[in-house]
């Protein structure tokens, strides 16, 4: 059973298909290697697959209809995993236009493709940030999430509501997945996580939006991808599920803990918040754990000892 992972080269696809993998499954990794991050950590991800039996390599764009549809009907793809997109939600504020083409024309391809080859399941990447700025602690997937404060939100939620169409006229079998702010080795350099340790390792100021206390839900990189496959294992007809640890912390404590493990003081620089960023994340994962039987089992101070761990050495940081 051949499984399709858009964005196969990024964080989150590259350790799928690294799970899926150990598992002797036969894959196709697409991704176009974009500059929105160095480029040439996205292809170390994937350099361990090029001589893997069964695993093709594509570098293509997710919203080529034609490289799509060739995709599926050559590889007899039969599970889907979209997590390729543009992200990042202040980014996305002045390029509204290219978030919305990427991440839902390219989920319409992608769709479209599926239910015309018989795809027997298709997990969407999405986001907590389609929460915006609820009321509502912890978040939970019943929330109207018709509020998002930034274009990449809304995008991935426009997404998210494409899918229920697909599956409510073709029968397509569609689990959305929410992560919350997924961390771990070899993540984003874009994203907290690496730059508080960047900084903190060449004595760079760190800005912490409202002197840090806005709060978010740390998820280990090993949980989500434990999520993901169990999706890609379980179709459910249509589902929105969390994907999260479950237990917010500061940004200040955050800091607190990578100064701990790193030895380092960091140069705390407070900024007002951009109208693009919620106060908290906070995961409830009921759900995700009633039907994936989803369980994260790395509480953040256990994850960013080994995310510091793998860059000292990633890094040869003394």
């Amino acid at each position: 059973m051949t499984t399709l992972i858009t964005g196969g080269a990024g964080f989150i696809g590259s350790h799928v298909a690294k799970a899926l993998r150990t598992r002797g499954e036969p894959l196709v990794i697409l991704d176009n290697f974009n500059d929105y991050y160095d480029p040439a950590l996205k292809r170390a991800n994937v350099a361990p697959f090029e001589n893997a039996p069964d695993v093709a390599i594509i570098e293509g764009d997710v919203r080529d209809e034609a490289l799509i549809e060739r995709i599926v009907a050559t590889f007899k793809v039969r599970r889907i995993a979209h997590m390729a997109a543009m992200a990042g939600v202040r980014n996305s504020i002045n390029e509204a236009g290219l978030y919305f083409d990427v991440n839902v024309t390219g989920s319409l391809r992608l769709m479209e493709a599926a239910r015309r080859h018989g795809v027997q399941q298709f997990v969407q990447a999405s986001t907590s940030s389609v929460y915006g700025e609820t009321t509502r602690l912890p978040f939970v997937e019943d929330d109207a999430a018709d509020r998002p404060l930034a274009p990449y939100p809304a995008s991935k939620r426009a997404a998210e509501m494409l899918a229920h169409s697909f599956h409510h006229l073709f029968g397509l079998n569609v689990t959305c997945l929410r992560f919350f702010n997924v961390y771990g080795p070899a993540g984003r350099p874009d994203m907290m996580p690496l730059k508080v340790i960047r900084a903190l390792v060449e004595g760079a100021p760190i800005t912490l939006f409202n002197n840090g206390v806005f709060s978010r839900d740390w998820t280990y990189i090993d949980d989500i991808v434990d999520g993901v496959v169990a999706a890609l294992d379980r179709p459910l007809g249509y589902e929105v599920l969390n994907l999260g640890c479950g237990n917010p912390l500061s940004m200040s404590e955050f800091v607190d803990v990578l100064e701990a493990w790193s030895g380092r003081t960091a140069i705390r620089v407070n900024a007002p918040a951009p109208l693009s960023e919620p106060p908290i994340t906070f995961c409830d994962n009921s759900r995700a754990r009633r039907l994936l039987d989803f369980a994260p089992k790395v509480q953040v101070k256990d994850g960013l000892a080994r995310t510091w761990a793998w860059y000292r050495e990633a890094f040869h940081v003394r």
